[in-house]
C-alpha cells in the first residue's frame, strides 16, 4: 500500500516548490494543501509546531512529519535517492 503524504505549504514558498518538485520527480503521490487558502490546514500545522508554523510541513501516514526538509532529508524518509541536480551532472 503506498504511503499517504500531505504537503502543507504555499505557492509563494520556494522551499515548498522544491519539496513538491522532488516528490514529482521521484513519482511520489502526494496531496497539496495550500495553507493560505485552507484554514484547517493552517490550524493543523500550527497545532503541530506552535504559533509560528514553518512550511513546508510534510505529514506521513505513520504520524511522522518533516518541517522544511532538505532534499536529502525528504529522500531519506521516502527511501529514494536524491535525483542529481543540473550542477552535479554538468562537466566543469
Amino acid at each position: 500500500m503506498p504511503m499517504t503524504i500531505r504537503v502543507y505549504g504555499a505557492d509563494w514558498c520556494p522551499d515548498c516548490r522544491r519539496s513538491k518538485a522532488l516528490l514529482i520527480e521521484t513519482e511520489t503521490t502526494f496531496e497539496w494543501i495550500d495553507t493560505d487558502a485552507d484554514s484547517e490546514g493552517k490550524a493543523l500545522i500550527r497545532q503541530l509546531q506552535g504559533q509560528e508554523p514553518r512550511i513546508p510541513t510534510i505529514i506521513f501516514d505513520d504520524g511522522s512529519f518533516l518541517v522544511e526538509p532538505s532534499d536529502a532529508e525528504l529522500a531519506a524518509k521516502l527511501g529514494v535517492a536524491v535525483p542529481p541536480t543540473d550542477e552535479s551532472t554538468t562537466p566543469r
